[in-house]
């Protein structure tokens, strides 16, 4: 076994965005830069992101996207590099794109579009890409400028096997610019977890805790029957909790409930709140029930429910409540209105939610107060940063996260 140490100016560890945008960054500004992975692969969430096709960014960025105990945070990183910039980056490389709906976009054909213009990015400014190689230790020092140690070693050596092309090293790392972009826990299938929280309280720095946000709810009452037997069943509704409200698609899943409705107000949603659905938005239920009580009389009640909804939906949401053939003419003023609030107002105690397994990111993270909004370096650690979504900034679902890594990585690469 052999020991070899390598300098650097900037280490970046993480190759995902916020990572290898950072490193194209800095590495433009004729710097010498090395990102680290343990991966086998770089940009692993970004080929997966966004149904394969990669959410990138939103034409409305805004701060009130984003959450973080500092609201205020993200507004100088945001400003320098915003949107327009990155789509300009996107359009520069005639990678085909559209918009979903509400500025969202995503790539015409994959999201291996937005991961290779991020590589060539790397390799025209000469960035070294380290993959397989984790991060046993890292260490301040006193070396003129280069400031911090890392040992690194082959992932595949606590394996017992070596991957073609390599050989079995250690690697002593020094660098004066060390770049956290590890991100954060959510989707560990995918190799994420917790190392830039324990690299930022390693050197004294205050994180909030983790948790999955942008998540799909689980059930464990009557609801999770009733979303069990809707599996599948998708609604529009309007979802509110904690004064948020967010207007979207509902999924039923036999664990609960999905879709970019819950999602979003996952972010929002603390353990024991109680989440209110309007299930037919833009509906007065109780109104058009007496109206048509007068004009479609002989109607069956479940007839005119799956007209608004799914014939499933009204079959699953009526039994129980009311008998199988009642018509509208057999309905009271009191039946119509306890059936219109259950509509507009079905109330949901999540038991929980799925977790990191399928998150699509992680609340919480390293405390903005110990980082510049500027330069995103440490403000009691020369030369140590933290970008993307290590950091406690949370975007809404939309690409605002995506957008995110690449203005933070940005402001960081032009500092490290």
């Amino acid at each position: 076994m052999t020991e070899m140490l390598q300098k650097f100016d900037v280490i970046v560890i993480g190759a995902g965005a916020a990572g290898l945008m950072c490193a194209a960054r800095a590495a433009s500004r004729g710097r010498s830069v090395l990102v680290l992975d343990h991966a086998n692969k770089a940009g692993k969430k970004i080929l997966m992101s966004g149904g394969g096709r990669c959410n990138f960014t939103n034409y409305y960025v805004a701060p009130d996207k984003y959450l973080s105990h500092n609201p205020h945070f993200c507004k100088s990183a945001l400003k320098r590099y915003s949107q327009w910039d990155f789509i300009a980056l996107v359009d520069g490389y005639g990678i085909a794109y559209h918009e979903k709906k509400d500025g969202q976009l995503f790539c015409d054909n994959k999201a291996s579009d937005i991961l290779n213009l991020l590589l060539s990015e790397c390799e025209q400014q000469g960035v070294h890409i380290r993959l397989n190689t984790r991060v046993a230790e890292v260490q301040p020092v006193n070396d003129g400028l280069y400031r911090y140690l890392l040992k690194a070693e082959p992932v595949y050596k606590a394996e017992g096997r070596a991957e073609a092309g390599q050989q079995d090293e250690d690697y002593a790392l020094q660098c004066e610019s060390l770049v956290i972009a590890t991100g954060g826990p959510s989707i560990p299938t995918l190799g994420a977890t917790g190392f830039g929280y324990d690299i930022a309280r390693q050197f004294g720095l205050k994180v909030y805790a983790p948790r999955a946000a942008l998540v799909p709810f689980t059930l464990t009452d009557h609801n999770k029957v009733l979303s069990s037997a809707l599996s599948g069943t998708s609604l529009a509704v309007e979802v509110e909790c904690n004064d948020q409200l967010f207007a979207d698609d509902l999924l039923f899943t036999h664990r609960g409930l999905s879709g970019p409705a819950i999602l979003q107000i996952s972010s929002y949603w603390k353990d024991g709140d109680s989440v209110s659905i309007n299930l037919l938005p833009g509906h007065d239920i109780a109104a058009e029930l007496r109206q048509l009580q007068h004009s479609r009389p002989k109607v069956r009640l479940k007839t005119w429910l799956a007209e608004l909804t799914t014939q499933k939906f009204a079959e699953q949401w009526l039994a129980g409540l009311f008998r199988d053939d009642i018509l509208l003419a057999d309905l009271s003023g009191a039946d119509m209105d306890a059936f219109a609030q259950g509509l507009h107002q079905w109330q949901v105690k999540p038991a929980g939610t799925e977790g990191y397994r399928t998150a699509e990111v992680a609340q919480g993270g390293v405390d903005t107060d110990e980082v510049s909004s500027k330069t995103l370096e440490c403000k009691t650690r020369p030369g140590l940063f933290f970008i993307g979504e290590v950091l406690d900034v949370t975007g809404h679902l939309g690409g605002f996260n995506f957008q995110w890594a690449w203005s933070s990585a940005v402001a960081a690469g032009e500092y490290v």
